[in-house]
Parts: structure tokens; sequence; C-alpha cells
């Protein structure tokens, strides 16, 4: 996928799937199955890291979980997510941290939160350098203390019309795409209406032109419960913890889950060839 291709979905009217992937493995099953955009979000400060916040990710940690992701990548856009004080410092710098996204990382594009005009006259720099931008209003998580937690956004007439003016903002700076997250419903339809670029949704209903969910949310591989939007397709966690302690039971009772020693083989040239460990 390439940023013509998924801003030419919204005119086809086919939605964008997109999901969050922090590691080789599991971005290679991801794009495997189809998924447009793998976002290396800075979520990972939360279920890769565990902080309570997005705050203490650092670039050097994102740079290294993009590389992994854009290994394993062959049919997916991946986008990384400029962390926390990336891109909110002096705008030389800003400019030069997100090009790393492209030219270590291996990304396609980066994603950066907020609409006001500092960040618009950065999008617009950004874009005039080569550098794809995706944009993010809502819930920002990188405001967690600004907003007071995690909660819905814009929801008064107020807010609306301050959210529209950074979108429209935003848009007219170059942004390819606009992640609405945690607003109400119909107004993320009207939005999605207004704006010439596709938006995609979390926790903002269906009538965005795309979707985006953490990873191990959709999987029920979280810590903790999943946000109220999210509805599992998996209880990974409990599979998981079940295997675990299906195998912890058999190596103490001394049954270890080994194949049978099977007779001498032909001794492999390869390491480890024909090894499963």
């Amino acid at each position: 996928m390439n940023i013509k291709q998924i801003i030419s979905k919204k005119s086809k009217n086919e939605k964008i799937v997109a999901l969050t992937a922090y590691d080789y493995q599991m971005a290679k099953i991801l794009d495997s199955c189809g998924v447009d955009i793998l976002l290396v979000g800075d979520s990972l400060g939360n279920v890769i890291l565990g902080h309570k916040t997005t705050l203490p990710v650092t670039i050097e940690a994102s740079l290294l979980f993009t590389q992994a992701v854009t290994r394993a990548t062959e049919h997916a856009l991946v986008v990384g997510d400029m962390p926390f004080l990336s891109y909110q410092c002096a705008e030389d710098e800003a400019v030069k941290n997100a090009g790393r996204f492209l030219s270590e990382g291996g990304a396609g594009a980066v994603k950066l939160e907020g609409g006001s005009p500092r960040v618009a006259r950065l999008v617009e720099r950004l874009v005039e350098t080569g550098i794809p931008v995706m944009g993010h209003l809502g819930l920002t998580p990188q405001s967690y203390f600004q907003m007071g937690g995690y909660r819905k956004q814009a929801t008064d007439s107020k807010a609306q019309e301050k959210l529209k003016e950074e979108a429209l903002r935003l848009e007219e700076a170059g942004v390819f795409a606009l992640v609405l997250e945690c607003i109400p419903f119909e107004f993320a339809e009207e939005l999605s209406q207004t704006l010439q670029i596709p938006t995609i949704g979390i926790g903002s209903g269906d009538k965005t032109d795309g979707q985006i969910l953490v990873v191990n949310d959709l999987l029920g591989l979280s810590a903790s419960e999943p946000p109220k939007f999210v509805r599992p397709k998996l209880n990974l966690k409990n599979q998981i913890e079940t295997a675990v302690l299906g195998y912890v039971s058999e190596v103490k009772s001394n049954q270890p889950p080994l194949e049978k020693e099977k007779a001498p083989q032909k001794k492999s040239s390869g390491y480890l060839e024909g090894i499963s460990l």
C-alpha cells in the first residue's frame, strides 16, 4: 500500500483497515491478512513497556520497534508514531526526527497528534520535505495530563467547532489521513463527510472511512480491561495462561512435553537445521 492507494479508498467507498503492530512476528501475521496500515503506535509504552501513559516512549525505542515491523511487511503501509517531545521541539529537530522514521525505521509515513497552527506548519514542512503525515485528533494520548486522563472528546458544540477547524487546518497542511479517536459518533460522521482526506476512527463509530485498534485489545491480550468500544475477537490472554500452566505442571511432574526420541539422523551441515526448539 502507498499513500495514493490509501487516499483513493475514500472515493471508492472502500474501508481502510488499520491495526497497531510492534514486533516482527505479529506484523508478519497482520500483513499476510491484508491489513492496509500498520501503525507502530506510541501505545507500545502501555502494551509493551508497561507504562501508565505513552509519554515515556523515546524516539530510539520507537525506531527500534518500527524497524522490526517494516522487516516483516510486504503489503501494508507502515506508519511510525512520533513520540512525545520528538516533534514538540524546534522545527528543524522535528523534521530530522520525522525523517529518521523513513531513513532508519523504513516506515512509509509518520503520525503526529494535534491540529494547532504550530502543528499544521510542521506538517506543511514535512510534506514539502517528502515525508507523508497522518494526523490525529480527538483523544490524543500525549495530552493525557492536559485532558485529565483518557476520556471522550469534543462532547459539546464549542469543542466540536474547534476540532473541526483543526481538522480542516491539517487537511490544508497536507495530511493524507486523519485518526479520530473517541469523539461522538455523529460528529465523526460529519467530519468524514466534510473532509476530502480519509478519516480513520477508533472509538468514534462506524461512519468513518476506516478503523484502527490496538492489536492487543483486538486479540484479548491486554494486561487490563480493553476500552469499552473494543469487542475482542479472542481471549488470547486466557489461552496463553492455560498453555503455560499446562507446561509448568508437566515439567514439575517430570513429564516434559517433548517428542519421543527419534532414531539418529545424518548430521546436518546447516547450523541447527531441522532442529525444532
